[in-house]
């Protein structure tokens, strides 16, 4: 799977662990940054990520900021993104499964580092489901 990733200026340590679990699972990672300490707006990153997502250039991303929150707000502005902000594995498995998510937004914050591993490996596993759910997540683009 081809994943595009991307963290805030405070976060870049959990994104790098979370790069090296990834490509030691075999995916082929766009690790868009920040590498550094220096300050940055974490729209710019949630937007890039987000940008190639919908254009389907990658097949999910991955956002790391301080909650999660803010990254899912910026990168839910663009058509197509489906993105979701978790914090432990079941809502991970039902974002997927119901909700098809495609970008996954966590908050260093509030997940270490294994839980974070545990949370992606899920949500990368797990299947959309059809029927009423593909039904629903049509309803969803059409605002």
């Amino acid at each position: 799977m081809k994943i595009a990733i991307a963290a805030d200026h405070g976060r870049f340590p959990l994104k790098a662990a979370l790069v090296e679990q990834l490509r030691k699972a075999g995916h082929a990672i766009e690790d868009l940054g920040t590498h550094a300490e220096a300050s940055v707006d974490y729209p710019d990153f949630a937007h890039a990520v987000a940008t190639l997502v919908a254009d389907a250039k990658v097949d999910r991303g991955i956002l790391v900021c301080g909650s999660g929150v803010g990254m899912s707000i910026a990168a839910n502005r663009h058509r197509g993104v489906r993105a979701v902000v978790c914090s432990e594995t079941y809502s991970a498995k039902m974002s997927r499964a119901h909700n098809d998510s495609n970008v996954l937004c966590l908050g260093e914050r509030v997940v270490g580092p294994g839980l974070a591993w545990d949370i992606v490996a899920i949500w990368l596993a797990e299947p959309a489901e059809g029927d009423r759910h593909a039904r629903r997540r049509e309803k969803i683009e059409l605002a």
